[in-house]
């Protein structure tokens, strides 16, 4: 069987995650959805997704195919649902299509379809801060998947250890003189990922091949660091997709960060208002700012973005695609993609910079900045030309 997974409803509500990637390669947990649909379908996927990025992302479609909403993560219920599917047939939750069988070339009307409920609690991720606040949820169903039937490497004895049972270190990681509590939810270092000496992690938490925990980070729970970052400071419930640095001091919280970006020493984000209010985030589709339910609530930013030493981020800040961030002061909580400044001001920053520092960036871990890749960010700078004041 082919299994495609597509955007669906959700994709502008998990803005300005989705301008740079399909919703299946988002990471919550461990893995990335279609990381985990893929280890327990036990087969690859494809993608329906933006016309601008099918290119990286393209859909493979055979004679018989299983669409499933990639916004919906797997559960018991849903997977077991799945299976069952027959063509012409589709699993509906509420008034979203979270799965349907259909034939190659086949013109999809789902008033002919028999449509099936959900059964179960769906595992969904419908905005942004949902990436952070079930991520405790998501580590937790990842090391399963990925521990099943498996036994840890060594965990050194310079090392204090708590819930030994509840802590799996991959071949090839280093962990040494550090603090490891699983008390309150698992632990899991990927290979080749080093923990360097005198930190201090309290699951749930995972730590993704080739990353690296700096000498002293204080890690809270339920916090992902996902593959080729280098961390450290203070985080709490944060999710980093990879190639990411936040490699100093300075505390973040209950927040998001893309891929390829990088905090500058000391950079600090709120995640509690003053008034203890509820925090609001830009949205993007009614281009505003909309209620979260959240109380904590901190930094949203995109793929490629920056910021330089010392900068503060208010509560509930959405930073867009490739922007670039300095200066003293609170920027605005919304910075759009390709911003150049900070809190006094800010200008374009121009696509030609923008991507010759791409380049580099890339070429340092022995990656091409490819044409698809400048044709994909060409794309989020016009259209997000008119959220730019200059």
């Amino acid at each position: 069987m082919n299994y495609i997974l597509f955007d669906g409803s959700s994709r502008d509500q998990l803005l300005p995650f989705t301008f740079t990637r399909p919703v299946a390669d988002l990471r919550i947990g461990i893995l990335t959805i279609r990381e985990k649909w893929e280890k327990i379908l036990g087969t690859t996927t494809s993608t329906i997704t933006e016309d601008y990025l099918a290119e990286k992302w393209p859909m493979v479609e055979f004679e018989q195919n299983i669409m499933i909403n990639a916004s919906f993560l797997p559960t018991p219920e849903f997977i077991a649902q799945i299976e069952d599917l027959k063509l012409n047939q589709a699993i509906f939750f509420e008034e979203d299509v979270i799965a349907f069988y259909a034939e190659e070339d086949q013109e999809v009307d789902f008033e002919v379809f028999e449509q099936i409920e959900l059964k179960g609690e769906p595992f969904r991720i419908a905005n942004t801060w949902d990436i952070f606040s079930k991520n405790a949820e998501a580590i937790a169903k990842d090391f399963e998947l990925l521990t099943a039937d498996r036994t840890s490497a060594p965990i050194s004895s310079s090392n204090y250890v708590k819930n030994r049972e509840n802590i799996f270190i991959e071949p090839g990681a280093i962990v040494e003189n550090s603090s490891l509590n699983a008390s309150d939810g698992p632990i899991y270092i990927a290979a080749k990922a080093e923990v360097m000496e005198g930190c201090f992690i309290r699951g749930p938490f995972s730590l993704g091949e080739s990353s690296a925990l700096k000498m002293g980070a204080k890690i809270y729970g339920a916090t992902t660091i996902g593959p080729h970052s280098k961390v450290g400071g203070e985080v709490n419930n944060s999710v980093i997709f990879g190639y990411t640095n936040k490699g100093h001091d300075g505390f973040l919280g209950n927040s998001v960060l893309g891929e390829w970006c990088n905090l500058g020493a000391d950079t600090n984000n709120s995640n509690l208002k003053n008034n203890y209010a509820e925090v609001r985030l830009w949205d993007y589709a009614t281009e505003g700012f909309a209620k979260t339910g959240l109380q904590f609530c901190g930094l949203m930013m995109g793929d490629h973005s920056k910021c330089g030493i010392n900068t503060m981020f208010n509560t509930g800040t959405v930073v867009g695609v490739s922007a670039n961030i300095f200066g003293s002061g609170f920027p605005r909580n919304f910075v759009p993609s390709f911003s150049w400044g900070g809190s006094a001001g800010m200008s374009t920053y121009k696509t030609a910079k923008a991507y010759e520092v791409a380049e580099m960036v890339l070429s340092r871990r022995g990656l091409e900045f490819s044409d698809v890749d400048k044709g994909i960010l060409d794309k989020v700078f016009e259209d997000t030309q008119k959220f730019r004041r200059d």
